[in-house]
């Protein structure tokens, strides 16, 4: 993993719980057609809009714009 990526799961862990690592995984090679170890900060403005939009089919809505804020912020 890259270090973003590290930082990027780090920060999710308290939203997504054991399955953060499969949720980012699937987040960056589904719709940014990028490996993790590869996320760049060019990606984090993407990545952040599809946490929130996919993310908030398992949890709260809310939570999901609130972690999605975050990493959008990320550098």
């Amino acid at each position: 993993m890259s270090a973003l990526s590290d930082k990027v799961i780090a920060v999710s862990k308290p939203y997504l719980g054991p399955a953060t690592e499969s949720f980012i995984a699937r987040q960056c090679q589904s719709h940014l057609k990028v490996d993790p170890s590869a996320l760049s900060a060019i990606n984090l403005k993407a990545l952040s809009e599809w946490v929130e939009r996919s993310g908030s089919l398992v949890m709260d809505p809310a939570k999901a714009t609130e972690l999605a804020k975050k990493i959008a912020v990320m550098t």
